[in-house]
């Protein structure tokens, strides 16, 4: 039976610590009776209240972590939405592989790595889809995991295909998938000896409940669940259903990250289902092939949903190189909100100039955003110059600053005194033309 706030509070140590992000004690106990907040946010918590608590605590969204060497979250979700309060595990996209494909495809396929607002994108793991004996499979699945140590999702025909391969990459927290109630206790005999994680699939949401609810109380979670969907519309209402029975509901049995193989026939068709998946819920999506169009894509959408929207990306703060600049060459400054950093510093480069970007800590604020948080001041820009001693670096005393916070520059200069301060462009899309015909003019 679910505790409510009052029971849980009277479990919690009641210091009012604000340590758990909680104004009080009570607070935090109705977010944990709403499955909003887990109890390891409490540092006092009582080994009482880990023991009363521990189920209740438990994210909706079981928590499972596949790889043993590039390693993958998946689950621990707490809300539907984002702006509820924030997601907490990027779906993991995955690329299939033939069994007899080239196994150098798969270092194509780890080293896949674009870096996009100064974070590093990557696919999470390989599926590999058995097309001979099961001895030839396990042999395959080995090559590929030891060229690439990503988890694998081991698409097998058969028990007894599934069990050589695993055997094969044991301990590499792989997935055994389309696990059914047929295959149910020989596989889970399987996982436990290889430390690896179950993918269970059965006709309908049903079939899924009572599998995983079966698998669970003999002693074993580390489960996935794949749902048998005919369409689009079908896949997203059940995605949905599942996750609101699990948040809304307390629903453990359909509590599960998903895993969905996507293969229509049509690379838009493909893709259209890849973003749905994204969109709505999805753990691990297994395009059909490599890609590289497709990823960054989908790559770059999951990015963005996944981003807290209460933490902005920022980069680090601090003096920044760009090209090979020397004393003399200009001096930038703007905040540290990453997709202002890489704007600005690429602009710069494209003006075909070496110079220096100074970045104070901003908060990851944009530039407005952070004058009216007063984290973009003359004063706090100047505080930061001198921090990092950039008057010892350069022979330059002019410093360019965006033109949106024209209005600081007078300040600035009197917390910099022999330092004059030229106002740039609002946009940094105007830079380049700012260098060249103002910038390098004057500096002529």
């Amino acid at each position: 039976m679910a505790l409510g706030g009052l029971q849980i509070q009277k479990l919690l140590p009641g210091t009012n610590c604000k340590e758990c992000g909680s104004s009080t004690c009570m607070a935090f106990a109705m977010k944990l009776a709403a499955k909003k907040a887990m109890l390891a946010d409490c540092p006092y918590a009582s080994e009482e209240a880990k023991q009363v608590l521990g189920a209740a605590s438990e994210p909706p969204v079981k928590g499972v972590k596949i790889g043993a060497e590039i390693i993958s979250s998946l689950g621990e979700e707490t809300v539907m939405y984002r702006h509820e309060k924030t997601f907490v595990n990027k779906p993991v996209i995955a690329v299939n592989m033939d069994e007899g494909s080239d196994p150098a495809l798969a270092e194509k396929i780890k080293e896949y790595r674009p870096v996009r607002v100064g974070e590093e994108l990557f696919v999470g793991a390989i599926a590999v889809t058995q097309k001979g004996e099961s001895e030839s499979f396990a042999d395959y699945c080995a090559k590929v995991y030891k060229k690439t140590k990503l988890p694998l999702i081991l698409r097998a025909k058969n028990i007894e295909s599934l069990d050589r391969a695993s055997a094969a990459i044991a301990g590499s927290r792989s997935i055994l998938s389309g696990v059914t109630a047929k295959m149910t206790e020989e596989a889970v005999k399987i996982a436990q000896r290889d430390n690896q994680v179950l993918a269970v699939t059965a006709p309908d949401a049903d079939g899924i409940f009572e599998l995983t609810a079966k698998i669970k109380e003999a002693g074993f979670n580390d489960l996935l669940i794949e749902f048998q969907t005919h369409s689009l519309s079908e896949t997203f209402q059940t995605n949905s259903i599942a996750r609101k029975a699990a948040l809304k509901n307390s629903v453990k049995a359909l509590g599960y990250a998903t895993l969905r193989f996507i293969d229509t026939g049509n690379s838009m068709e493909d893709m259209v289902s890849a973003v749905t998946e994204i969109d709505k819920f999805g753990g691990i999506v297994v395009l059909p092939g490599f890609d590289p169009a497709q990823l960054i894509t989908l790559l770059t959408l999951r990015q963005n949903i996944y981003t807290d929207p209460q933490k902005p990306i920022q980069v680090e703060p601090k003096l920044y190189a760009i090209g090979e600049p020397d004393r003399k060459s200009p001096v930038f400054v703007t905040t540290n909100f990453s997709l202002t950093y890489f704007l600005v510093s690429g602009e710069i480069e494209n003006a075909g100039i070496s110079a220096w970007l100074v970045i104070p800590e901003c908060e990851g604020f944009s530039v407005l955003t952070a004058w009216a948080a007063g984290k973009f001041s003359g004063a706090y820009i100047a505080k930061f110059i001198k921090e990092i001693d950039l008057e010892n670096q350069v022979d330059t005393r002019e410093i360019v600053i965006p033109g949106y916070v024209a209005q600081i520059s007078g300040e600035l200069e009197e917390n910099l005194p022999g330092f004059k301060v030229l106002v740039g462009p609002g946009e940094a899309t105007d830079m380049e033309s700012f260098i060249k015909n103002i910038l390098m003019k004057r500096n002529a």
